[in-house]
């Protein structure tokens, strides 16, 4: 027995050796990974190839290290003003003989962002390249930017078609209602439409009107920017009727795209890539990889190489960019999404560096109150330190989103901007009727109407219910005041525009939201101006934490990773959106059972065709789960 101990610990100290060297490799490698810096890639005399094989967004989100142990590597997503800038760039030099956009793996992107990068699309089309573009389907989002082209390819067996904005919400009254479990809304604003999903069975006619309105005007600015860059693209006879437009044109999608005119050349992927060729010359660099896993037999130079291989210059005075883009919710979440916490940290952090002015540029919807308000503060501090503040809308800056614009002394906003929706609502959900039916029970002794609440298994008492609501009225009477501080308007003023209700960027500006139409640039320039650069040299420094080399590292390593969400034809396409569809419904379920106070979201934001959702959490949903999470048996 003696000799079996003695040989059981030696075995246990060559595993723990064994494991230790293991452990000191591990950590070596990852040392060894964070500590390395890429060299940059050498510029080609070629294309500029701008592999989309992800969503186009305002702000990237930080990589996830456990997204890639779950197994499912994260959505690639590309800040919209990288793909303008390099554009810009490519317009101008010499290198560059052609720029090449694949759209194969393309996951979307919304109607603001598309618009900027179309019209610097063009910009390289005016100084004389060629800009080819190449796709298997074309859906809404892919198809305005392929219409700046001057060459659009289709796979024989692909299409492209345009739904417009617009569709179905669903609602869930009715299976609340089964299961009884109590909806407690909290609202002000006649059109403030997010909780009506968890109280009615469809839109009242107040937010319908809002919603057709704001549908109208995206669809309006949509065939606006088709029609300019295409002029004979046949989009209204498409979109007024498919089915007959499809059997005139013979029944082929693939053909039915080229006879609208959003198409210009039908071609498989090694068609396109010898069309590409024989403009810019074959490639000679001894690597024919690109950001995929196909070879591509052309001179090129990727996204990633051209912008390191063109870094932003610091050069004259820094005018501060301040990013604000997805929810805005409590704590330091983010990049990607708005941390409350995190984006005041950012500010407060940044407010001695010198700089002439800020720009606040938002693309959020809203979201938490506390978290909005937290964020205004902070701004409006550099108000109180004679720094000019300007602000600069994108997609949207709705209900929090526009209650963070407020300390802007110049609000600029896009044709396609949503914003207002100034209301406030609060949802909290309670079992007792639910747990009744299993013959569960609840009393007690109060020593005032307060103790105990709000109680979710009991019920909520009328004292609780006032209580809450009045908290929500507060909040939107404050929501008024600072806003009619802000544009020099009363609060019963701005009660007449407010009520919940959204504006797209042209209607803000004729009531007052807005100041003036212009992007991030007009933005920027105006506030070099009142910043007192005058004729000197300026730059934009964005404000945003050091990124953190493992997310470096990973995102080094998502670079020749493709999404497994690629659009081959028109059934896969849909099943990319029944996906997405699912993920949204998640988000909405979280939103009404989440630990959330009171907040100021806007439902319409979400009408324009969608990027691929920022899922919070890994992996499918079923039917079931959804259920669950609305019962409460989590």
């Amino acid at each position: 027995m003696k000799f079996a101990r003695k040989v059981w610990k030696l075995l246990v100290g060559v595993k723990d050796a064994m494991a230790l060297l293991f452990l000191l490799m591990f950590f070596g490698l990852i040392y060894a990974a964070l500590t390395a810096r890429p060299m940059a890639g050498r510029v080609e005399d070629g294309a500029l190839l701008l592999n989309l094989d992800g969503s186009i967004v305002e702000e990237k989100s930080e990589s996830n290290p456990l997204a890639l142990l779950s197994g499912q590597a994260p959505t690639r997503e590309f800040e919209a003003r990288d793909i303008e800038r390099a554009l810009r760039l490519a317009a101008g030099d010499d290198r560059v003989k052609a720029v090449v956009i694949d759209m194969s793996r393309f996951l979307g992107g919304r109607y603001t962002h598309l618009h900027d990068i179309g019209e610097a699309i063009d910009e390289v089309r005016k100084s004389g390249k060629p800009v080819l573009a190449f796709a298997n389907v074309y859906a809404d989002d892919a198809t305005l930017l392929a219409a700046h082209a001057s060459e659009v390819w289709v796979d024989p067996m692909g299409s492209a078609f345009v739904t417009g904005p617009g569709g179905n919400y669903l609602f869930y009254k009715g299976l609340l209602d089964r299961f009884k479990v109590n909806a407690h809304v909290y609202r002000v604003g006649t059109y403030k439409s997010f909780v009506e999903p968890y109280i009615r069975t469809g839109f009242s006619p107040e937010a319908k009107k809002d919603l057709e309105g704001t549908y109208g005007a995206l669809w309006d600015a949509y065939r606006a920017d088709i029609a300019k860059a295409r002029p004979k693209a046949r989009l209204d006879e498409m979109t007024r009727d498919p089915a007959a437009f499809l059997k005139a044109s013979g029944g082929d999608l693939a053909q039915v795209a080229k006879a609208s005119g959003l198409v210009d050349r039908i071609g498989d992927k090694t068609e396109f890539d010898a069309r590409i060729t024989k403009l810019v010359g074959e490639d000679t660099s001894g690597s024919t990889r690109g950001s995929g896993k196909d070879e591509i037999p052309y001179a090129h130079t990727s996204l990633a190489t051209w912008l390191a291989a063109n870094p932003v210059k610091a050069q004259g005075a820094a005018i501060g960019v301040i990013t604000i883009a997805g929810d805005i919710v409590d704590g330091d979440a983010g990049p990607g999404e708005a941390g409350g916490d995190r984006i005041a940290r950012l500010l407060d952090d940044n407010i001695d560096e010198g700089m002439k002015a800020l720009v606040v540029r938002i693309d959020s919807p809203g979201g938490s109150v506390m978290a909005s308000e937290r964020i205004r503060r902070a701004i409006w501090r550099y108000r109180e330190r004679k720094i000019p503040v300007v602000v600069s809308m994108a997609n949207y800056a709705a209900s929090g989103g526009y209650w963070v614009s407020t300390p802007g002394q110049r609000v600029f906003a896009e044709p396609g901007t949503i914003t207002g929706s100034i209301g406030v609502f609060a949802v909290v959900t309670s079992f007792e009727k639910t747990l009744a039916d299993y013959g569960v029970t609840s009393d007690g002794v109060r020593t005032t109407p307060l103790s105990g609440q709000p109680d979710l298994f009991g019920g909520f008492t009328p004292e609780v219910e006032g209580l809450l609501q009045g908290s929500v009225e507060n909040a939107y009477r404050q929501f008024l005041q600072v806003v009619g501080k802000a544009r020099s308007k009363t609060p019963e003023q701005v009660d007449g525009i407010a009520q919940g209700r959204v504006w797209p960027g042209m209607e803000a500006q004729k009531i007052g939201l807005v100041d003036e139409i212009g992007n991030l640039d007009t933005a920027l320039a105006y506030a070099a101006k009142v910043g007192g650069v005058g004729n000197g040299k300026w730059h934009a420094e964005y404000l945003k934490d050091r990124e953190s080399s493992l997310s470096a590292v990973l995102n080094e390593m998502l670079g020749d990773t493709q999404s497994d969400q690629a659009a081959y034809d028109f059934a896969s396409l849909i099943s990319i959106r029944q996906h997405q569809q699912a993920q949204q419904i998640m988000a909405r379920i979280d939103a009404l059972t989440g630990t959330r106070g009171m907040q100021a979201y806007c439902l319409e934001c979400a009408v324009e065709p969608e990027a691929a959702p920022r899922a919070k959490a890994s992996g499918d949903w079923s039917i079931m789960q959804m259920l669950a999470r609305l019962t409460g048996w989590k």
